[in-house]
């Protein structure tokens, strides 16, 4: 009876302990299953709001025509517009050198004009044309005195206001490039420019003029995917 009593004490424990088992299976069962349903859920949230925040924020891209006129009215507020701030510094660079070439060959323009006129009237009290002179020299030392003074002015003259004309035209062309380069810069602005460029040289058989014979060459495959 005592040995029928320990089997059955036996038993009992059994059940006990594998019931036990069982339920600490399944409740592990079930804290992975809410685990990856709560990571499953949290992902799909992470790209909800993403896809929302993408819908809500419209893709930036300046509008070409509006580039233009802003940029026309203010000198690199095209470049602006684009987001190409690094840009701006080198627009004003340019503008700054014409503004001094202009200035510059407009000073000789008006000294050589001047200069030609006194030397050219009759009025000995208009003498401008003396501060031109090279050092060391007088209209009497001057190589063929002072006609010769007078024909080296007038083409002193005809020279600086080529140059001044030629400055405030590179100037204007300039002012045109900036333009151009902000109106393209804002059309491709959302041109997508890929990395997966590949090339491949290869030996190849190149059919001569004849068309019969064949010659050994190297071909070029450029692929864009």
């Amino acid at each position: 009876m005592k040995s029928i009593g320990h089997i059955l004490a036996l038993l009992f424990f059994s059940v006990i302990t594998l019931q036990a088992q069982v339920n600490n299976t399944e409740i592990k069962n079930l804290s992975s299953d809410t685990l990856g349903q709560q990571t499953f859920l949290s992902a799909k949230k992470k790209t909800l709001n993403n896809n929302f925040d993408s819908l809500s924020k419209p893709k930036f891209k300046p509008d070409p025509m509006k580039v233009v006129w802003m940029g026309t009215i203010i000198p690199g507020y095209g470049q602006i517009m684009n987001r190409s701030y690094w840009k701006v510094p080198i627009v004003y660079a340019g503008f700054l050198g014409f503004a001094y070439l202009i200035n510059r060959n407009s000073r000789s323009y008006e000294s050589y004009k001047q200069a030609y006129k006194d030397i050219s009237d009759t009025n000995d009290k208009t003498n401008s044309y003396l501060d031109i002179l090279p050092k060391g020299y007088t209209l009497d030392t001057y190589p063929e005195g002072k006609s010769g003074f007078e024909k080296n002015l007038s083409s002193y003259f005809e020279q600086s206001r080529r140059n001044r004309d030629l400055s405030i035209i590179l100037a204007v062309a300039y002012y045109g490039i900036t333009l151009i380069e902000a109106y393209v810069d804002a059309q491709l602005f959302d041109f997508d420019i890929s990395t997966d460029l590949s090339m491949r040289i290869r030996p190849n058989l190149i059919n001569t003029n004849s068309g019969i014979n064949k010659t050994l060459g190297l071909q070029l495959s450029l692929n864009l995917k």
